[in-house]
């Protein structure tokens, strides 16, 4: 009696495949039902509070507003300073972030004795919340009774005591030097995890060539560091350009508006004026500025990785 042979294709029953589909997405439900109401419907209520006038305590004001909040929000004598402000709080914090976190990188991945405790040490200030540092800081940089200025004051690097957030030349200088005191162990943790990646056959490789120090730098070490570079320099762009806590626990804009940025703008607009539409337009101009920067990252990203893989 012949037997018939079972061919076996190698594919699952439609039905089995169509209750993973289900399965997942039931598993995912909750985090899509999670960003919807926390991200996504804030989001669309923002872009339908951007053409129309909206006021947290008058209600009277109401109505489609087209562009006009755009107009208010440009016309505002602060609107510029505070541009400006964004870009040089900005770039300088990044800059120093960048720099401070490559040299701490590279000090620590040397062998030396107590690296262990040495790192350890340089993540602290990452760890310190925003908030505590910056209350921190204001009152170490206090003019009476600060230890900075009697520090400064005691050894002769000043005559008398600075008034380092409440003087429009230092406010800024400030702030940008205590985001980087707490950010750079970022780049520093990044740095590290790179370095340690290097294969030590390219360091020898250069030395025999006769290539000095700083040409083993810019020839072996840099090219490594490309694509950790990229990534964290863009992240810490748009995170320092929508950072409102830090400086507003140390000066809340001050003193005359010498460190308001666009965060703080918003606040002013929302929740001192309580003009939600001003507010909204000003939001919506920095998730276009955010986007952009998006894509120009997204584009470098791309041709790093088509020169990696060529």
């Amino acid at each position: 009696m012949a037997t018939k042979a079972k061919v076996r294709t190698g594919r699952r029953p439609v039905s089995r495949d169509r209750a993973d589909s289900r399965f997942a997405a039931a598993a995912l439900a909750p985090a899509w039902i999670f960003l919807a109401v926390l991200i996504g419907y804030p989001l669309v209520q923002v872009l339908i509070d951007t053409f129309n006038h909206v006021n947290l305590i008058n209600p009277a004001v109401s109505g489609f507003a087209g562009l006009d909040n755009f107009r208010e929000v440009v016309a505002d004598p602060h609107f510029g300073g505070a541009v400006r402000n964004t870009v040089v709080w900005t770039a300088g914090s990044v800059v120093g972030e960048y720099a401070i976190g490559l040299v701490a990188a590279l000090l620590l991945n040397r062998k030396v004795r107590g690296q262990a405790a040495f790192r350890v040490m340089t993540f602290i200030p990452w760890l310190v919340p925003i908030i505590v540092a910056g209350m921190t800081w204001a009152w170490m940089l206090n003019p009476d009774f600060g230890i900075v200025n009697y520090l400064l004051t005691k050894f002769g690097v000043i005559d008398q005591p600075i008034n380092f957030l409440g003087n429009k030349h230092w406010a800024m200088p400030t702030v940008i030097f205590v985001n980087v005191w707490r950010s750079f162990p970022y780049y520093t943790i990044s740095f590290l995890a790179a370095l340690q990646a290097i294969p030590g056959d390219l360091y020898e490789a250069a030395q025999i060539d006769g290539a000095s120090p700083w040409r083993r730098f810019i020839s072996v070490t840099m090219p490594h560091l490309r694509s950790v570079s990229l990534i964290i320099v863009f992240i810490h762009i748009i995170w320092t350009a929508v950072n409102f806590d830090f400086i507003w626990v140390m000066t809340e804009g001050g003193p005359n508006y010498a460190t308001i940025t666009l965060p703080i703008l918003i606040y002013r607009y929302s929740m001192k004026e309580f003009n939600v539409g001003q507010a909204s337009a000003l939001s919506t101009m920095m998730l276009i500025g955010t986007s952009l920067i998006f894509v120009v990252y997204y584009r470098y990203r791309r041709k790093l990785s088509e020169e990696i893989v060529g």
